[in-house]
């Protein structure tokens, strides 16, 4: 009788114990669900890392970089926050890293090369500067001959090909946007001389910048603006010439979707959503924030296949 009463006894307090035991750690642990990333692989995490340094700064994560960076996703759970972190990192940090000179300056140079892939058959900048001294030797030429007006002609072309050649350091201090970019990419002697006439101009920067050729009115109305200086309404703007079409062109509600539809194509392999581009187009046509555009694909699940 006095061993089951011992029993008993045994089984109350240690059911106590258990029971505050409990209450402890409840106490303690307070809304403590698992965050929706803390499973993610170390694999899927290093090919995340590797994946935003190509795309962002064209090259893959030296050993250092890539355990780093995978550790600092790892110990913040993979969060939309640590990937922002990471972006943002590979888009501004200015701090000297050998090969690079800098995250910020290999990224400025990344969307450059990119542009000039796009727009002017990877032309090198050497390629670049040669047609652009061509056009400075010529004006001197024509000064000399009292040729004031092919001194003139020649230097705008000068001008418009130092201005590409200068546009990663101009959108990297913040005195040119992203779409100021395009327009120098297709307001050149190298564009043109791709494009070899007004007819093939006009349907190419409809094609490169629009993602679509043009309509024939759209066409008609620009040709005469670029071959003939006829002014003419494109995109609910007025131009009479080819650099204020480019300017009317770049800056279009289209150009703006095109621009999104490069980021899309570019990152995920895959064109928006017509309810993504109308979202996106609410934010980028906005501020014309190409990194916020960019930063917003490059956290997403689906880039990071988390």
């Amino acid at each position: 009788m006095v061993q089951v009463q011992l029993r008993i006894l045994t089984f109350i307090l240690l059911v106590s114990v258990f029971a505050a035991c409990k209450k402890d750690q409840s106490d303690y642990f307070t809304d403590n669900d698992a965050p929706p990333y803390s499973q993610v692989s170390s694999v899927k995490l290093r090919n995340y890392v590797n994946r935003v340094f190509i795309d962002l700064i064209g090259r893959e994560p030296i050993d250092e970089e890539m355990d780093l960076e995978t550790y600092n996703l790892k110990i913040n759970q993979a969060s939309t926050e640590a990937r922002k972190t990471l972006v943002n990192k590979l888009m501004f940090d200015n701090v000297f890293r050998p090969g690079d000179s800098s995250y910020t300056y290999a990224y400025f140079r990344r969307l450059y090369d990119l542009n000039k892939v796009r727009f002017l058959e990877g032309v090198s900048d050497n390629g670049l500067q040669g047609e652009a001294n061509i056009y400075r030797n010529n004006a001197v030429s024509d000064s000399l001959g009292g040729n004031m007006s092919g001194y003139e002609e020649n230097m705008d072309q000068y001008n418009r090909l130092i201005l590409v050649l200068q546009s990663p350091e101009q959108l990297k201090n913040g005195s040119i946007g992203f779409q100021n970019q395009l327009g120098f990419m297709i307001h050149n002697a190298v564009y043109d001389i791709i494009n070899m006439n007004s007819f093939n101009f006009v349907n190419a920067a409809f094609s490169d910048l629009l993602f679509r050729f043009p309509s024939q009115n759209e066409f008609d109305i620009a040709y005469n603006m670029v071959e003939n200086n006829q002014s003419g309404s494109l995109f609910g703007s007025v131009a009479s010439n080819k650099s204020q079409f480019v300017s009317l062109i770049t800056e279009s509600n289209e150009a703006l979707q095109g621009t999104i539809i490069w980021c899309y194509t570019s990152l995920l392999s895959r064109e928006p959503t017509s309810a993504e581009l109308n979202s996106e187009l609410l934010k980028y046509g906005v501020d014309k924030n190409l990194f916020q555009l960019q930063q917003r694909i490059l956290i997403s699940d689906e880039y990071a296949n988390f």
